[in-house]
């Protein structure tokens, strides 16, 4: 059999076998399943042809070098090279996903531009592999660029719908521009190159003012279409307009509302919050933090999880039923602790309990103030508080709670001290009906981060080092009973 022939059959029967993928001198090319091949020409040097969309691989074959179950390997000429190539064809346990081969593809096309933006620089690695022992996560490619003896860390965002938060790409970047630091003790860190997708460079700027001044982050934004990338400034970028929904507006919609629901609230015992929801033109009942009623255009509505049954419609028997319910399952010495309504929303139950007292978490904290769900939009990204508050001595807090582990809790909080911040110093607040009476500090507002004290993630000191000195944040971490009472065990 001639080479050109058993190459072909050879190719065939490995294709058969299940799982594999292309590499060209250990590039990986992609899944031979995304690639249509051939083999044409000599006998006895064969062109193989691969291609697809996005590749178009043609080699010389001169020798199959190895073929087992696992791996077919050619020696291949390449036009321009004399020493011969390696072209292999590796079997793989699994199909890789299609989001994990659109992250590979992300990652070629990113080292590819990466040769043409940065000439002088070395692409000494590149990576869409999660580092789960490092909290690296595999929706982001990492790499270092090398030049003579400075480094630079490499974060690029692929495209993705519906587009990320800012924070999120922000939380990975730092962690990696720390794993970096600590791995690369040679020469010179020189900072951050963060690489975002087109258009999306607004709310990583926005953040950038949250972060310690000492941190060099360069920001480029990638141009799938022109296969290019762009630096931006990000101070042109950062001053993006913010508005605070005033406290009249939802003090407004309470009193359209109030007629429709005091039917329900009288049915139900213990603390209901009434969360008036301007963006959307609602006010919701939430019975420990799960909405159960809602008023919308003069009507009101009942159901969990879902109100969207009318009241009264439907009968108050059933109404007394699903209020039943909740105070039986929904309660902190509930015998089922597994139940669905015990579980669900419990940011939304630990925030209730937190609004009812917020001296519980620190004393120095305003109990006559704690204005929960708070909405403010600020370059085209909206933002929930969950608590807003002041201090006894007029300092406005900031209070995010989290009731499991969240590592991007401190990029988050540092989002929305900024926002606040702002406001504080265009005297906005009170323009807007916030804290009447109080005389507000105009130093930045204090953070508080509230959370179980086992639930705080591994990487939360690592990120609060890389805010800004002027971000004061304190955290509190609580038992994790914390159903059944807010007890702090740790305040730092």
């Amino acid at each position: 059999m001639d080479l050109g022939s058993e190459l072909e059959a050879s190719l065939r029967e490995f294709a058969a076998g299940g799982p594999a993928e292309v590499r060209d001198n250990g590039a990986r090319v992609g899944p031979l399943t995304a690639l249509s091949w051939e083999v044409r020409g000599n006998s006895e040097k064969p062109l193989i042809h691969l291609w697809s969309e996005h590749h178009n691989v043609t080699r010389r074959v001169l020798a199959i070098t190895e073929q087992s179950e696992a791996r077919l390997a050619l020696a291949v000429e390449r036009f321009g090279r004399a020493k011969p190539d390696r072209l292999e064809f590796v079997r793989l346990k699994y199909e890789a996903a299609p989001r994990e081969l659109e992250h590979e593809l992300f990652r070629q096309r990113l080292a590819a531009i990466c040769a043409e933006q940065f000439p002088d620089d070395t692409l000494e690695s590149l990576t869409v592999a999660p580092d789960l022992e490092h909290s690296l996560s595999g929706n982001y490619a990492r790499g270092v660029l090398r030049r003579g003896q400075q480094w630079w860390a490499l974060l690029a965002m692929p495209p993705a719908e519906p587009p990320e938060p800012a924070y999120h790409a922000l939380t990975f970047a730092l962690l990696w521009l720390d794993r970096v630091r600590r791995t690369e003790q040679r020469g010179h860190l020189a900072g951050l190159r963060v690489i975002v997708p087109k258009g999306g460079a607004v709310g990583v700027a926005r953040l950038l003012p949250a972060l310690n001044p000492g941190i060099r982050i360069v920001l480029y934004e990638f141009d799938l279409h022109r296969n290019a990338l762009e630096e931006l400034d990000p101070r042109s970028l950062s001053n993006a307009d913010s508005w605070l929904v005033p406290a009249r507006e939802t003090q407004l919609l309470l009193d359209r509302a109030k007629s429709a629901l005091d039917p329900i609230l009288s049915l139900v015992r213990g603390t209901v919050g009434i969360h008036p929801v301007v963006s959307t033109r609602e006010v919701l009942l939430r019975f420990r933090g799960i909405p159960f009623a809602r008023w919308e255009e003069g009507r009101a509505y009942f159901g969990v999880p879902r109100p969207d049954r009318e009241y009264p419609a439907f009968s108050r028997a059933e109404l007394r039923r699903q209020v039943h319910e909740l105070e039986l399952h929904r309660h902190p010495l509930a015998s089922d602790t597994r139940h669905p309504l015990y579980r669900a929303l419990p940011e939304r139950w630990l925030e209730s309990m937190v609004r009812e007292d917020v001296t519980r978490i620190d004393a120095a904290l305003n109990p006559e103030f704690a204005y929960a769900q708070v909405f403010a939009n600020a370059a085209g990204e909206h933002g929930i508080l969950d608590l807003l508050c002041a201090t006894r001595l007029g300092r406005v807090a900031v209070l995010e709670l989290k009731a499991s582990e969240q590592i991007h809790l401190p990029l988050q909080a540092a989002g929305y001290w900024l926002r606040m911040r702002r406001h504080l110093e265009q005297g906005e607040l009170q323009e807007c009906g916030y804290f009447p009476g109080v005389e507000l500090q105009p130093q930045p507002p204090i953070v508080y981060l509230v959370a179980p004290a086992l639930r705080f993630h591994p990487t939360t000191d690592t990120l609060l080092r890389c805010l800004h000195p002027d971000m004061e944040v304190v955290r509190v971490g609580l038992t994790e009973s914390w159903r059944r009472g807010l007890h702090v065990v740790l305040r730092q």
